[in-house]
């Protein structure tokens, strides 16, 4: 389970003030609204910020930090990403989980428990997100996160019951 979960990435400088661009990678983008502290990661440089305002324009969220007032301060943050540790992250809903919670756990047939094999990556796409699972054996195959197929995550034990519908395995 990671630490820190990347809220968005910094995409270039904005004005002269030190505000910077930010493609959003949450799916709740009101939240730097919410946001007080957010941690930049990148080239060997990690540093807790103070969101002091965010404004929305098309896809993008314009943020400015408390600690910085010139363009100058921040053009060098180009393709950092914005991280909040778990204790400032969105709270969960019942039913939902973090996507980074999703990767290594083990991936079960809900028909009779047998292992199908190990979540290795989480597709996002525009309908729905995708599991990629490594078998058993060693290939990859592509689970869609829709209620026919997923089943149930449980992020606590690491398991995920899925059905395998027709074709999925099908190499």
């Amino acid at each position: 389970m990671e630490d820190m979960l990347r809220i968005g990435v910094v995409t270039t400088t904005h004005g002269i003030h030190g505000e910077v661009k930010v493609f959003p990678t949450t799916d709740d983008v009101k939240r730097f609204k919410k946001c007080d502290e957010v941690v930049l990661v990148g080239k060997n440089k990690k540093m807790v910020l103070h969101v002091e305002s965010a404004k929305f324009f098309k896809n993008i969220v314009i943020v400015k930090f408390k600690e910085f007032d010139n363009i100058n301060d921040v053009e060098g943050f180009r393709k950092y990403d914005l991280m909040v540790t778990r204790e400032n992250a969105l709270p969960l809903k019942e039913g939902e989980y973090y996507l980074c919670d999703v990767i290594g756990a083990k991936v079960e047939n809900d028909e009779d428990g047998t292992v199908i094999g190990e979540v290795i990556d989480v597709i996002e796409t525009g309908a729905n997100n995708v599991f990629s699972i490594r078998t058993e054996e060693g290939k990859e195959v592509l689970f869609p996160v829709i209620p026919d197929c997923i089943k149930k995550v449980d992020t606590k034990q690491g398991v995920v019951v899925a059905h395998i519908m027709k074709g999925l395995m099908d190499l």
